[in-house]
């Protein structure tokens, strides 16, 4: 009778085995330490144990998931740094003015680019980097500026090619709710993170195509995942993604790797300053309708202008993870194509790919902007209710 039932669970085993694999990718892909891959290895066994106990032994299945976790952890040297040219954008500040000193230090030949030559991110970059970085007064959606880097960077690389392209240059303009956004946010944040950066890697390609180099983009979660109150931005990495994992396809046969940096929040830019907080929501308010204004409510804006600057407030400081995910891109024999640079990505990644949509979602709203406040219009007796949270509703009806 057990041959009636070889397909159905041959079968069985196959999908518990593909989810687990994947699962496991998942996992392996976050950056955990050595233990917790074993951790995570050794629990997958078991599990596949208690699902595949009628095919293969449970020794069986433990050694299976020590060899592939052996397999994973495998580390090979590291390329050397010296020799190699890097070019990379949007050096004034975060992660490109960190990426650019220590590339510097690490014996690699720097193409910086900021948009102010005399501004203090680039007069750090002088004074601390050696004779090797080269600074480029550089924005990025203007043609002829990126033609320009481009000659200045042939002129010093001589018939050598280009190593690597970071990048890093974005912009993330206004914040708040899609309808709230003017066109012109939208198309801020495409014509930088999209098409500037589009522009800079077609301009680059020979000379990475010539010494069969990287391209390593900076890009971001919300570019995968509906982040509330951040479509413009979301919407122009998300085209950066789909962009970057296309050129990954296409370049292979050129033995160009292209990679993409997924950070988690950081303290970068102008985002630790509470006036330029202070300045986004002034003319946001500015931007709208009085009919829109009042649908929504000031307080509502207002609110959304808390939540993002005490997010900000709260990420972190330390951008090293992204520097080290970077230079690992840039000098692994096998770079990886998605790198989650910083706690707590790969861990949403994981949710958002494996788990129902009602968590991945729910998960989303706990992690970034806690809204409390509903629409003006929505509080009015007949709407909604006032506020997101059902306990306050009555506090605030009588405050109405």
């Amino acid at each position: 009778m057990m041959d009636n039932y070889t397909l159905p669970v041959w079968f069985y085993v196959a999908v518990v085995t593909v989810f687990v694999g994947g699962a496991m990718k998942k996992i392996l892909a976050s950056h955990l330490t050595a233990g917790s891959n074993l951790v995570a290895w050794v629990g997958a066994t078991v599990l596949m144990e208690r699902l595949w106990e009628f095919c293969l032994p449970a020794l069986l299945l433990v050694l299976l998931g020590l060899a592939c976790w052996l397999f994973s952890a495998r580390r090979t040297a590291a390329l050397p740094a010296q020799g190699k040219a890097v070019f990379i954008t949007g050096c004034d500040t975060g992660f490109g003015k960190a990426t650019a000193k220590h590339l510097d230090s690490l014996g690699f030949e720097v193409f910086a680019t900021v948009l102010d030559l005399t501004g203090d991110g680039a007069r750090e970059l002088q004074r601390s980097c050696s004779t090797l970085l080269t600074l480029l007064q550089v924005d990025i959606t203007q043609p002829q500026q990126v033609q320009q880097a481009l000659l200045d960077t042939k002129v010093k690389l001589g018939l050598r090619g280009l190593w690597g392209l970071v990048n890093n240059a974005g912009v993330c303009v206004n914040f708040g709710d899609a309808e709230l956004s003017l066109m012109s946010n939208f198309r801020g944040c495409m014509e930088v993170n999209f098409f500037g950066t589009l522009s800079i890697t077609k301009s680059f390609l020979p000379l990475l195509r010539q010494a069969k180099g990287r391209i390593v983009t900076i890009s971001s979660p919300a570019g995968d995942q509906p982040f509330p109150c951040l479509a413009a931005y979301g919407a122009s990495k998300a085209a950066l993604n789909l962009f970057t994992d296309t050129l990954r396809h296409e370049l292979e046969p050129w033995g160009v790797r292209v990679s993409t940096v997924l950070p988690s929040s950081y303290r970068t830019g102008r985002t630790v300053n509470h006036a330029y907080w202070e300045q986004q929501h002034k003319q946001l308010l500015q931007s709208l309708s009085p009919a829109l204004l009042q649908e929504y409510g000031e307080d509502y804006v207002t609110e959304t202008k808390d939540l993002f600057q005490s997010f900000a407030g709260q990420a972190n400081p330390d951008v090293s993870p992204v520097i080290d995910t970077i230079v690992h891109a840039l000098l692994a024999p096998q770079p990886l194509a998605h790198y989650y640079a910083g706690p707590g990505v790969g861990l949403m990644y994981f949710i958002h790919s494996y788990c129902p949509f009602s968590i991945s979602n729910r998960f989303l709203q706990r992690l970034f902007v806690k809204k409390k406040l509903m629409p003006y219009a929505l509080r009015t007796p007949g709407g909604l209710g006032l506020s997101l949270h059902n306990n306050n509703n009555e506090e605030k009806l009588q405050q109405l």
